[in-house]
């Protein structure tokens, strides 16, 4: 194969254009370094309508972001009103702008499903290097980013990041589709034990039921038929059993995390507050806030700056300037306490949109946009725990992924549209 034809079949599988969208996840691991992927998108976008002013996304293709933008943004600002801590709720409702540039470059460059696959390719091989590093951590103690943390795979993101197992989890629909469609059955069975093991060690117990959700909804897209598809969850059931047997002996750490989880059959408030590493006190004290700020909420990430006042005594969250713990560890609750009934509203109003969204595009649309929207789902369902939504880091992953879903339901099926990029 000559140099010139192989830099076309690379061009082809990873377009250029896309580098922005691939920088933000790459970055990931680095924490607030994820921004420069914002930085990247809005001079890309700037360039590409410089160059081409009728670039534009159209008024249909661009309302479903700017609509769940507002819904989201609308909430933390209805919130900042009146927040708890003014300076923190205002300035999350201006960081709010920077997620604009997501939308907009994803429906300028990935307009095709060409440019969805290939980005699907590119995230399925980032996650690749992740879980092989992963792997390698599990195996040797060794990793890109150092030793493990003591009870947990901590992998690229450092023992002192614990979210391997949220991104994986969250992404891993990405490398399942591709290995679905590449390999088959086969590949998806083998591409699923590869991010099981490590998603297990990370010690997530929110993760491993993000795992499940996304193992759930491609077993049913693969049988579509009840009885069949009982027959599945029962064969993964057999998997996911031996899977933790073997991960319980070879590490005391994940069995130490069963064994917690386990404590909570024990139905003593006690015990399941202990399950729930605290998360049962934090809950109950959101229920508070939610009753006493019923309309729009203590303010967008104000949580910390109230929790004090309506913990309970002997709260172990409560600190010694005031503060509490960092946020509602549920997306309801989080929302409800902190954006009230209206924020609520609003999320609702853009779920229900997205959700018409994808039942009215056309089957090739959902086919690209079934990666990021099952990504979406693991991420956001609201019967978990969960990280921060209106955090920075958490935030601007939730928008990335919402940034593709749009631009799925939005793209042409060839590559003869306009190519703006």
């Amino acid at each position: 194969m000559s140099n010139s034809s192989l830099s076309d079949r690379l061009a082809h599988l990873f377009p250029v254009a896309l580098l922005p969208l691939w920088a933000l996840l790459l970055l990931l691991p680095l924490g607030r370094s994820a921004e420069f992927g914002v930085v990247l998108c809005l001079a890309g976008s700037i360039a590409v309508l410089w160059r081409d002013p009728q670039a534009w996304p159209s008024r249909a293709r661009w309302q479903l972001f700017a609509l769940l933008w507002a819904c989201y943004a609308g909430a933390a600002l209805l919130s900042a009103v009146d927040a708890v801590n003014l300076s923190k709720s205002w300035g999350t409702v201006l960081a709010a702008l920077r997620l604009l540039p997501l939308g907009l470059y994803a429906l300028l460059v990935a307009h095709t499903m060409e440019r969805h696959a290939a980005l699907q390719r590119s995230v399925a091989l980032i996650l690749t290097l992740w879980l092989l590093d992963a792997w390698v951590q599990a195996l040797t103690g060794w990793s890109l980013a150092g030793a493990p943390e003591a009870e947990r795979l901590s992998g690229v993101f450092g023992s002192d990041n614990l979210k391997l197992g949220p991104v994986l989890a969250t992404l891993s629909p990405f490398l399942l589709f591709v290995a679905r469609e590449r390999w088959g059955q086969r590949g998806l069975v083998v591409a699923f034990v590869f991010v099981l093991v490590p998603v297990l060690l990370a010690g997530s117990r929110a993760s491993w039921f993000a795992l499940g959700l996304v193992a759930l909804a491609l077993l049913w897209r693969e049988t579509r038929r009840p009885l069949r598809f009982a027959a599945a969850v029962s064969a993964l059931a057999l998997v996911l059993a031996a899977a933790g047997f073997i991960a319980a002996r070879s590490s005391d750490a994940f069995g130490a995390r069963v064994q917690r989880t386990l404590q909570a059959l024990d139905g003593s408030p006690n015990e399941v507050d202990f399950a729930l590493a605290g998360r049962a006190q934090i809950w109950q004290t959101s229920v508070e806030m939610i009753q006493a700020h019923p309309v729009n909420g203590v303010g967008v990430r104000g949580f910390r700056y109230a929790y004090a006042q309506y913990a309970g005594s002997g709260d172990s969250f409560v600190q010694a300037d005031g503060s509490g713990a960092a946020h509602a560890h549920q997306w309801v609750l989080e929302v409800l306490s902190e954006t009230g009934v209206l924020g609520l509203l609003l999320w609702f109003i853009g779920i229900g949109a997205a959700l018409r969204a994808w039942w009215c595009a056309a089957s090739a649309q959902r086919a690209a946009a079934a990666a990021p929207g099952l990504a979406l789902v693991a991420m956001a369902f609201p019967l978990n725990t969960h990280l921060a939504f209106y955090s920075a880091w958490w935030g601007l992953l939730f928008w990335w992924l919402i940034a593709q879903f749009c631009a799925a339901l939005a793209s042409a099926q060839t590559d003869e549209v306009a190519a703006h990029a």
